[in-house]
């Protein structure tokens, strides 16, 4: 007897039946996934709508280039982002530093989960940074300085529970934070182990004048 099971078909990617909100999250998800994993510059558009499941002439009914669609999906990953920083940082039932190190074994699980394929998407850009369109060099600067004041705000509050010198700028060893934890994401995906999270957290708080 023949099957009557369909056959999966060739071509192009299957329309899929979404309203038009639930296929712009579905293709900002995706390439905040893709940017993650491999950068602006080579996603392409065409990948990221297969995997979608997205014709491609319906693109521009999202997002008016493949700039503005990279924009867009950095905006959703800093509020990403900012949401996990705010997770931890703000989490009163631990003292502040120790917050800080649950980031950063939190961050070390989520790139052990994806086999260090994916990194920080800002990270990735500011890589890219000559390349891009001028706009997302200003862009990149906001989200790092969002970042450095939730950063920072955590140590103001160590300084006040007594963990931190009195006489410590928070806010310039924030900015050192994210300077020096960028490029240990960066060496974390090279050998594929969190080791270098390990070392640049250690020896941050090791640093800090008590």
């Amino acid at each position: 007897m023949n099957s009557l099971a369909p056959q999966p078909r060739r071509g192009r990617p299957p329309k899929l039946d979404r309203d038009n909100r639930e296929t712009r999250e579905a293709l900002l998800h995706t390439g905040m996934r893709l940017l993650t994993e491999q950068g602006f510059l080579v996603t392409g558009i065409d990948t990221v709508l297969k995997q979608v499941g997205v014709p491609k002439g319906s693109f521009y009914n999202y997002f008016a280039s493949k700039e503005a669609f990279g924009r867009a999906v950095l905006e959703r990953y800093a509020g990403y982002f900012a949401a996990k920083l705010d997770r931890w940082l703000l989490d009163e039932s631990r003292p502040p530093l120790a917050r800080l190190e649950d980031f950063v074994a939190d961050a070390s699980a989520g790139m052990a989960r994806h086999g260090y394929r994916r990194g920080c998407l800002v990270g990735n850009l500011g890589q890219e940074v000559t390349q891009l369109p001028e706009g997302f060099r200003e862009q990149l600067e906001e989200v790092l300085c969002s970042w450095q004041e939730r950063l920072a705000a955590c140590l103001r509050a160590a300084q006040q529970g007594g963990d931190l010198a009195a006489t410590l700028d928070c806010d310039e060893l924030a900015a050192f934070f994210w300077i020096g934890w960028e490029g240990a994401v960066l060496r974390a995906r090279l050998v594929q182990s969190d080791a270098p999270l390990q070392t640049f957290i250690r020896g941050f708080l090791a640093l800090l004048p008590r």
